[in-house]
């Protein structure tokens, strides 16, 4: 027998405790990014470090500028690796309350299709149903061995869904205290209800405001129309030009940094099934707006994007109204890929800018944000037992697969921490997650400690 088989029989018998144990979790009300509910917040670290002790960890909620943090370690055998597991214990807010079936902090056990039970209540997926898979497998690990595989510390959030405030200043403060072989995060999710995936990749992001000013107030469009300049003119024109008509984008040095995905990354990828169709046809489109000649996988994976998020000027309101504006506004991102430099992406974007500003004009910039791109090895060790070890445990074989949007703290364990991640998860996206009636499928809850547990394993044979 193997030593995580008797594990695996602990979790199978633990499932019903296991559950209350998550729902005293999801009872509290931790909306981390309303002042109201700080108590709230600190009432939820306060649980995972009581609940952490119960099993043996040196648990502690750590202070901040903001909600706390919580920190909790584990020896484990001499020579085993050291992993720190990551996930956040605050939730999004839940308005519009009308539109949730039942009281979001009442998490309850629903069948909602025949053999398939569901979790619902805020924080359920995103990310307290998740952190807890890992506590979960952690107590099984030590109820039949009473030690752990390896040494392992615990990283708990309270300001995710806030913008994480307090995290790079604590990651700088307690580097030494944090730093181990690798991170674990668990913020993720599966390829579909049967098929466990692994994310390798993770868009960058930067995010750029840009107001451009003409005269020194709104004018009658009769009478300096044809004259004057028109500021939404120049940034429809300037944002126009951002793209050519092959969807590749025209600021000079964007694609620098920028590589090609491995042929047979592309063809795993194909062989998912993800069609045009059944990506676009649910929110009303038929058609790629990207890049031609790519795939639809590799357009929202692995390849840069920019796209207009928000744009402001003249008169909005009801009626009509003949005006030329004094200024317009637009909110511009990029989603970066590869080895792309955030501060060189924003420099060529601002100076493209720039070069098309009339000289009676100006144009303002205000900064919103910038991570880089993170990109793993696909033939890493780590991530080659990880998925050999998801494999056992699902109905079908691990995917390797890559992230659309970007998770930041990836990106601060590397920079602050010197750390690579592993990016595993069990949420499916018809969770809700940050909307109304957020659930995660009972499934997810079970199998994802069972994964877990195999991970652990996998990761210290």
């Amino acid at each position: 027998m193997s030593v995580v088989s008797p594990v695996l029989d602990q979790i199978d018998a633990n499932l019903d405790a296991s559950l209350e144990r998550l729902f005293a979790l999801l009872r509290i009300q931790s909306i981390s990014t309303d002042p109201a509910y700080a108590g709230q917040c600190r009432n939820a670290a306060q649980w995972l470090v009581d609940d952490l002790t119960s099993i043996g960890f040196e648990a502690s909620v750590r202070d901040t500028s903001g909600h706390p943090m919580v920190v909790a370690h584990h020896d484990g055998p001499e020579g085993s690796p050291h992993v720190l597991f990551y996930g956040h214990y605050d939730v999004q807010p839940v308005d519009p309350l009308e539109l949730w079936t039942d009281d979001p902090f009442a998490p309850s056990l629903k069948e909602v299709e025949p053999g398939r039970k569901v979790i619902f209540g805020r924080g359920a997926s995103d990310d307290k149903g998740q952190l807890m898979l890992f506590v979960e497998a952690c107590r099984a690990w030590k109820q039949v061995h009473g030690s752990l595989p390896c040494k392992i510390t615990l990283l708990f959030e309270g300001e995710e869904e806030s913008g994480s405030p307090s995290l790079k200043p604590f990651l700088e403060a307690n580097a030494d205290e944090l730093k181990a072989d690798f991170a674990l995060v668990c913020d993720t999710g599966m390829w579909d209800r049967t098929t466990p995936s692994i994310d390798t990749s993770l868009r960058g992001l930067v995010g750029e405001e840009i107001t451009i000013k003409a005269a020194n107030r709104d004018l009658h469009s009769g009478m300096y129309g044809g004259a004057a300049a028109n500021p939404i003119r120049i940034l429809t024109k300037i944002l126009g030009a951002v793209h050519d008509d092959t969807g590749r984008v025209t600021i000079p040095g964007f694609y620098d940094g920028v590589e090609e995905t491995p042929s047979q990354i592309k063809q795993s990828w194909d062989a998912l099934g993800q069609t045009v169709e059944g990506f676009l046809g649910p929110i009303g489109l038929s058609e790629l707006s990207g890049e031609k000649g790519r795939s639809l996988l590799e357009l929202v994976w692995a390849r840069p994007t920019a796209e207009f998020n928000g744009i402001n000027g003249g008169y909005t309101g009801k009626g009509f109204k003949t005006v030329i504006a004094a200024e317009a506004s637009a909110k511009v991102s990029f989603r970066l890929v590869h080895k792309q430099d955030p501060d060189k992406i924003r420099a060529a974007f601002r100076k493209f800018v720039e070069e098309r500003i009339p000289g009676d004009c100006s144009v303002e910039f205000l900064r919103h944000g910038g991570s880089p791109a993170i990109q793993l090895a696909y033939d890493s060790p780590v991530i080659t037992k990880a998925k050999a070890a998801l494999s056992d445990e699902w109905d079908k074989p691990a995917v390797l697969t890559g992230s659309g949007g970007s998770i930041p703290i990836v990106g601060d364990f590397r920079t602050f921490l010197g750390m690579e991640s592993l990016l595993v998860g069990f949420a499916l996206a018809d969770d809700c997650i940050h909307s109304p009636n957020e659930k995660y499928d009972l499934n997810s809850f079970h199998k994802g400690q069972r994964s877990w547990a195999r991970i652990l394993a996998a990761l210290t044979a």
